[in-house]
């Protein structure tokens, strides 16, 4: 493949308006974003706090996904998603103005900081599943996985401005100017959403109100083998193992004795390899279960990697494919979930996928920052990468025994092999929601080979 229909295929979805739009304000609003996640970090800990009130601090910035998050989806599936939007992210951007001037006058505490993180979950509740099931209005269902890899790039190339302009900023003006720039950020993605063009959205229809409807998403997403795959092992690496915020200014301060340069500087280069690893997920034409199980893997034998460098050199290196397969597997699972889903779910599935990812980090953080400080940031990095690992392994246990089995009756049985060997190419298994579900021995067989 030639690097130009490579680059075609990768940006393909920048072609659409709305989308460029789109894309365009969310890289000015997460990098800001990142400035005062960068900003808050230092603020605690310029309060005296440590390991505890940092994971503390980022447990409630996502307790109310964890307790209300499914409910979001709700709104996601019943409202107009671009006037959600407005709403959320005005709301963002008043929670960041008040952050800015609590710090500017001096008043600001650490109760201030948990009820300000707390306010943001309750607006990401809703703005969340919003955000991500938005996307498929803005390209269309053969566009999604292209899309999601580019938001995730999008989000990651935040995460390299963002902590390095913020390092810079907290070295020469202080913390309070992080929370002033992201407050401003917000208006990039309200101008975006203002100057879409609602004809050339595709838009689903509101779902009606009824009773029973998230019973109905819980037991939808339970059902569906996908869905139900993707979402157990996103809760093991949302709990354990994505705890960067918590455990990298920890790394920083306490294993390598550095600052927020420093911090900063590991924070760039975790969006390096996260970017590269979105980019890697937009060029593909669609998720697939090899790529979910490998990346993931993957992640989980850098992030050990990662916590036992034993220079601050070594870890810089480590830490760029770390972040690439973080994303990758992360990216993956969304386009999956995302193509998997039906129009009219596809809010609440993506809500319980927020649920699962970023509602635990209220039972991660804690438990990771005060493993670090327990003990020390090493073992708390060393407890998600292992159980990153264990959960990929577990899931691929099945499916390999699986294609074992199906290449020793193929000689035997030629219509299971006529589906065997269908299936051991990369087809990805959101291709088959069109066509109608194989049910019994046959459908695991033929599900097998996706899978390595």
């Amino acid at each position: 493949m030639s690097a130009r229909t490579l680059a075609a295929r990768t940006f393909h979805s920048l072609r659409i308006r709305n989308y460029r739009l789109f894309f365009s304000g969310q890289v000015l609003s997460f990098a800001g974003s990142w400035m005062q996640t960068v900003g808050q970090v230092w603020l605690v800990l310029k309060l005296g706090g440590g390991g505890i009130e940092l994971g503390l601090t980022t447990a409630l910035q996502f307790l109310p996904i964890l307790l209300f998050g499914a409910y979001g989806g709700l709104v996601a599936d019943r409202f107009d998603k671009r006037r959600v939007l407005m709403v959320t992210q005005s709301a963002a951007a008043l929670l960041a103005l008040l952050m800015a001037v609590l710090s500017l006058t001096g008043v600001i505490a650490l109760w201030m900081i948990y009820a300000l993180a707390f306010g943001l979950g309750l607006v990401i509740v809703v703005n969340n599943p919003t955000r991500q099931s938005f996307v498929t209005e803005l390209v269309g269902r053969a566009d999604v996985s292209n899309a999601v890899g580019l938001n995730s790039s999008m989000t990651t190339l935040a995460r390299i401005v963002g902590p390095s302009l913020a390092g810079v900023v907290i070295a020469s003006a202080g913390v309070t100017p992080c929370f002033f720039i992201n407050a401003a950020s917000y208006m990039a993605v309200l101008v975006a959403l203002a100057l879409m063009r609602p004809e050339e959205l595709h838009r689903v229809p509101p779902v009606p109100r009824a009773r029973g409807q998230l019973r109905a998403g819980l037991r939808y997403v339970w059902n569906d083998p996908t869905l139900r795959r993707a979402l157990l092992l996103i809760a093991v690496v949302g709990t354990l193992a994505y705890n960067f915020r918590t455990l990298l200014p920890l790394q920083a301060k306490f294993v390598f004795g550095g600052g927020a340069l420093t911090y900063g500087a590991l924070s760039a280069l975790l969006g390096v390899g996260a970017m590269v690893g979105g980019l890697t997920a937009a060029s593909r034409r669609r998720p697939t279960n090899r790529v979910l199980l490998l990346s993931a893997l993957a992640f989980g034998l850098f992030d050990l990697a990662l916590a036992w460098a034993p220079t601050l050199p070594v870890e810089m290196a480590i830490i760029i494919p770390t972040g690439l397969f973080s994303i990758l597997f992360v990216s993956t699972a969304n386009a999956m979930m995302q193509m998997t889903a039906s129009d009219e779910m596809r809010g609440r599935v993506m809500s319980l996928y927020a649920v699962v990812f970023l509602g635990s980090t209220p039972i991660g953080g804690p438990l990771v920052g005060w493993i670090a400080e327990a003990a020390d940031p090493r073992i708390a990095f060393t407890v998600g990468g292992a159980a990153t690992l264990v959960a990929a392994l577990v899931a691929i246990a099945p499916h390999a025994r699986e294609r074992l089995l199906a290449r020793a009756i193929a000689p035997v049985d030629a219509s299971a092999g006529v589906a065997v060997g269908a299936a051991l190419g990369d087809e990805p298994e959101a291709a088959q929601i069109e066509a109608p579900r194989q049910t019994g021995h046959a459908a695991r067989l033929a599900r097998a080979g996706d899978v390595l």
